[in-house]
């Protein structure tokens, strides 16, 4: 495969070169003025920073989309529309919007969006999900009950959510708890919650710490497991399962990353449940109160959406055959008055109804 890489983030970066690296795909453009060892090592691909003359090039197949907070959320429209298959550096916004109207364009043009989210693809994690398995009538420590996730950093940490549902599955409810009335990087997070399937689960993140550290444990009826990774996510990994130890090397987790694109595992849904659980957490914080996640109301969101626009479109194209037939048939001219204000008055109706009366 063919692709691009727009911007220079450092998850970019490094998926280009795991792209690069696997043998099977080649880069073709650059849109950063990279400097020659890294160019080099991607294999001296050509700087062109017209983003719009790389996404007109069509021996392109796909973009690795890696530029600023604000340039990635320009760009990341314009280049689904061109019709290319995309890998997304995780957005990092406040609110989901743009996660749900890049899915909506994902889905007229039936072509790939994935959002660079690795750390859940780790094998311990794989391994530590068997024993939250509500399911699995052999689990050595019973039922699940609890899982408590501890985080130190040495820099900023975010609350890593892909792990978590990897493990406990979508989140219902969450609280959380910060020394502050508002969020800002540095602060210590303290947030808890429950699962859909059942069970709590409870996450500390302590950013700019001394060391790196990265502590699961699961708990069920009859005992607990115990997951660290005593050089934070990207070091070597220990499994505590009743004193016995299981471990993991270093692992790297863009070749994994690649390997799971390629089998098409990883889905825009991850990226967008992200953005929901961190303006969740964003709210809890300012209005010291929990939030209940509810699915459905986002679905109803996405789907009014789209409906409206498709109507809007048909709309506009009415009242111009309209005004034109009007020339001949006067009367048909004053049809266009009513169908806009039946149009306007739809915009209302989702507010006529509470969310919690939604089912």
């Amino acid at each position: 495969m063919r692709f691009a890489l727009l911007g220079e983030h450092p998850d970019g970066l490094a998926v280009a070169q795991a792209l690069v690296d696997s043998g099977r795909h080649q880069i073709v453009a650059v849109s950063s003025s990279l400097d020659a060892d890294r160019l080099r090592t991607l294999g001296e691909p050509r700087y062109q920073p017209d983003v719009e003359e790389i996404l007109a090039d069509p021996s392109i197949e796909a973009i690795v989309m890696a530029g600023s907070s604000v340039t990635r959320e320009q760009q990341l429209c314009r280049a689904l529309q061109s019709e290319r298959d995309v890998l997304c550096v995780h957005l990092q916004g406040e609110k989901p919007d743009l996660a749900y109207e890049a899915a909506m364009i994902q889905a007229d043009v039936q072509r790939r969006l994935t959002p660079i989210l690795p750390d859940a693809l780790h094998p311990a994690i794989a391994r530590l999900a068997e024993f939250v398995d509500r399911e699995n009538s052999q689990n050595p420590i019973g039922l699940f009950r609890l899982l408590s996730i501890e985080i130190h950093a040495t820099d900023e940490v975010a609350v890593p959510w892909d792990v978590l549902r990897r493990l406990g599955g979508e989140v219902l409810e969450i609280a959380a708890f910060s020394d502050r009335e508002w969020l800002e990087s540095g602060q210590v997070l303290l947030l808890a919650g429950r699962f859909v399937t059942g069970g709590l689960f409870h996450a500390t993140l302590v950013p700019r710490h001394a060391a790196s550290l990265c502590r699961l444990r699961v708990f069920g009826g009859t005992g607990a497991v115990t997951l660290t990774f005593p050089q934070g996510w990207h070091g070597p990994a220990f499994l505590d399962v009743h004193g016995q130890e299981e471990a993991w090397p270093t692992w790297d987790r863009w070749a994994a990353f690649v390997e799971a694109w390629e089998a098409d595992c990883l889905s825009w849904q991850d990226e967008v449940r992200f953005l929901e659980l961190n303006e969740a957490v964003r709210l809890g914080v300012e209005k010291r109160r929990s939030q209940s996640l509810d699915y459905q109301d986002v679905s109803e969101e996405v789907g009014f959406k789209g409906t409206m626009t498709l109507t809007g479109c048909a709309l506009l194209w009415g009242v111009l055959l309209m005004l034109i037939v009007s020339v001949w048939v006067p009367w048909v001219g004053w049809l266009i008055l009513p169908l806009l204000v039946v149009f306007i008055a739809l915009q209302f109706l989702r507010y006529l109804i509470s969310p919690k009366q939604r089912t």
